[in-house]
């Protein structure tokens, strides 16, 4: 089982235990997030998209931890007049580790059950 969310203005492909860097989210190491920006849910050839996101659909996540990415060189250069700029930036990101995909009007996954069999 997949799905699509929305976070920091980024769309991320997630499935079940999945670690994904993020725009910096609030929360300390172990705290758990609701992400309800769902844009899709499938599972094998079933697809459910939202117009555009799923109402009731979320993504349960665990703070692994909150990190910074690796450092940009920023440089800027005017030919012939004697100007240049060094400058780095490094972005806050959120590690998460994806603990449960619910769904609403899409396919649900639980652990241990079976239909009905």
């Amino acid at each position: 089982m997949f799905a699509v969310i929305r976070t920091g203005g980024k769309q991320y492909k997630v499935a079940k235990d999945d670690v994904i860097s993020v725009e910096k989210l609030a929360g300390e190491a172990g705290a758990v997030i609701e992400l309800a920006e769902v844009l899709m849910i499938g599972e094998g050839a079933e697809v459910t998209t939202g117009t555009p996101l799923l109402a009731g659909a979320s993504v349960a996540a665990t703070v692994v931890e909150q990190t910074r990415a690796p450092k940009i060189i920023v440089f800027k250069k005017k030919r012939r007049h004697n100007y240049r700029r060094k400058k780095g930036h490094r972005q806050q990101q959120t590690v998460l580790r994806i603990a449960e995909i619910r769904g609403a009007g899409g396919p649900v996954h639980q652990e241990g059950v079976t239909d009905g069999a």
